[in-house]
């Protein structure tokens, strides 16, 4: 029977079935949506719903309050609720030990996208193993609004307790400006001193912005001469 007639290729699933037979990079945010949110209201289907509120987070410039989420027409408080838990748990999830092979800056962003909506600077420190897999993130410091000073002392402490074989240093420009300071390339290159003299190297050291991401290694790859060992010094 299933010969004679097979499935037509023009059936739409639905987002549950589509994400069992596909998996979750097939479906579009709405659909997404649609399975967090599991129902619409008597006024908003669930498909509407979803729509109004992918709308509104792609236009939104830092992370939702529950108090602007419970305002797009149909979601209500419970609803609101649920989405917010769940952008959290994304956020706190990314921080976790999951091993992720970094390749280039991009790679990394992926982890770290959470500090473009700070208003304060977070400065943290990736321990990478002989692999280049991510073994764990951490944050150094959370500082004022333009500066967050880090010594080489703690920047390395946690590296070392990881067996770190290099790290990445990375920080988020709350003004969305990603262009480095005169106090961005001094800390990098007192980090770059440093992890030489313990045999961690520094990599790279990234600048995170609601504009964008610079790459201190790919942009000023002179900080990083005489540092890096032959065998990581193309590995960005």
């Amino acid at each position: 029977m299933d010969e004679l007639y097979p499935l037509s290729q023009d059936v739409e699933l639905l987002p549950r079935e589509k994400i069992q037979k596909f998996g979750p990079k097939s479906l579009s945010n709405e659909e997404l949506f649609a399975i967090v949110l599991g129902s619409g209201t008597h006024s908003c289907d669930v498909f509407e719903l979803s729509r109004n509120l992918s709308e509104h987070l792609s236009r939104a410039s830092e992370l939702p309050s529950l108090d602007s989420l419970v305002k797009i027409r149909g979601l209500g408080m419970v609803k609101a609720t649920q989405v917010l838990a769940c952008l959290e748990l994304s956020a706190r999830y990314v921080l976790g030990g999951k091993v992720c092979p970094v390749k280039s800056p991009e790679d990394l962003v992926k982890r770290l996208a959470y500090l473009k909506y700070e208003r304060q600077e977070h400065f943290v420190q990736v321990s990478l193993d002989s692999a280049n897999n991510i073994i764990k993130v951490h944050e150094l410091t959370r500082g004022l609004v333009n500066q967050a000073p880090v010594h080489p002392r703690e920047a390395f402490a946690c590296a070392i307790e990881d067996r770190a074989v290099s790290v990445i240093f990375a920080h988020n420009h709350p003004s969305g400006n990603t262009e480095p300071s005169q106090e961005d390339f001094g800390i990098t290159r007192i980090l770059c001193a440093a992890g030489k003299i313990i045999q961690i190297p520094v990599i790279d050291h990234i600048i995170i912005g609601r504009r964008g991401v610079t790459s201190l290694c790919r942009e000023h790859p002179e900080i990083f001469e005489g540092f890096l060992p032959k065998d990581v010094k193309n590995c960005l």
